[in-house]
């Protein structure tokens, strides 16, 4: 990683920065999110520096400090009266074009790749679609929240789409990661999200994108329900 070019360190970093900014104003500029946020930032980039996550042979995985805290935090909004009403107040208009930021992560994503720190299958030349979702999310942000011509049934079933699209490539990252339980890429495992600032990408931008879909997914079944 020492070989790395800076600039895609710099790339990915003000992706991440833009994927929180976008999210705070989702929340209508909470500032206890950005707190959060920023404070959860701050410390996986402390643990991402000291070389904590480049240990792989640990049981359970050291990596599961990335995922886990984002999992249960979301789980907790969706399980808690609190929570679900904190979802439900997000502005799914800037949560779609939140959606815009998986467009830099695959060019990201590409470059490690060339760089030899991410298989190719995680890439839009491998098993990566990912792209088709932050291509497609300026469209349906304005023709479906700002003209209102496409139809929500529509906006719905792209967000469930486009969620299956984020768990095949998060499925295909964590089994090609170097860990007792890799199925894919010996030649080439992916190390980068080992490293900072690349360790932001699960245990922030991934968790961000994946809450937008659920909330969005959730707001827009209370729409039909009405």
């Amino acid at each position: 990683m020492e070989n790395l070019p800076a600039f895609i360190c710099i790339v990915f970093g003000l992706t991440t920065l833009l994927t929180v900014g976008l999210f705070y104003k989702a929340t209508n500029n909470s500032k206890l999110t950005l707190v959060i946020l920023l404070i959860w930032l701050t410390i996986q980039a402390v643990i991402g520096l000291s070389g904590f996550y480049t240990v792989t042979d640990t049981i359970p995985p050291r990596f599961l400090l990335l995922v886990v805290p984002p999992i249960l935090l979301i789980i907790g909004l969706f399980t808690t009266s609190s929570g679900r009403q904190y979802i439900d107040s997000l502005d799914i208009k800037t949560l779609t074009i939140l959606h815009t930021i998986r467009i830099p992560v695959e060019v990201v994503l590409f470059w490690l790749f060339v760089n030899k720190t991410v298989p190719e299958l995680m890439t839009f030349e491998g098993r990566n679609f990912d792209i088709i979702s932050g291509l497609t999310a300026p469209a349906i942000f304005y023709f479906g929240f700002i003209k209102n011509q496409i139809d929500k049934k529509l906006i719905l079933v792209w967000n469930f789409i486009c969620l299956g699209l984020l768990i095949n490539i998060v499925v295909n990252a964590v089994l090609s990661a170097p860990f007792p339980f890799q199925k894919f890429a010996f030649d080439q495992p992916n190390i980068a999200v080992l490293y900072f600032p690349f360790n932001w990408l699960p245990c922030c931008v991934v968790p961000l994108v994946l809450l937008s879909h659920l909330a969005t997914i959730r707001q827009l079944l209370n729409d039909e329900r009405k």
